[in-house]
């Protein structure tokens, strides 16, 4: 099989998960920032100053290389992080680190 230097090195289907990505706290604002809440929603539902939720939401965008909130939400659902067909979109327990 020849493979083209442009093409991205994908892991196998049956791979095991790397390691968990999020703590509890950054998949309740991921969820959040996937139904649309703002920042103030967020620190209000999770008791976090504006600062904090602007902090946390950051690191995930370091993280997952995204340079908007709307790139993070997409990279998590094309990653598999966030649940498919569900309503509001749930952060998978595999990715969640206690």
């Amino acid at each position: 099989m020849i493979h083209s230097a442009d093409a991205p090195v994908r892991p196998a289907a049956d791979a095991p998960p790397g390691p968990p990505l999020l703590t509890s706290l950054d998949a309740r604002i991921l969820e959040g920032i996937a139904t649309g809440a703002s920042t103030v929603q967020l620190a209000t539902r999770l008791f976090l100053s504006r600062q904090g939720v602007e902090y946390r939401v950051a690191l995930m965008l370091r993280r997952l290389d995204a340079p908007n909130r709307a790139a993070l939400v997409s990279r998590a659902h094309s990653a598999g992080i966030l649940s498919v067909g569900s309503w509001p979109p749930r952060v998978l327990p595999e990715f969640v680190r206690e």
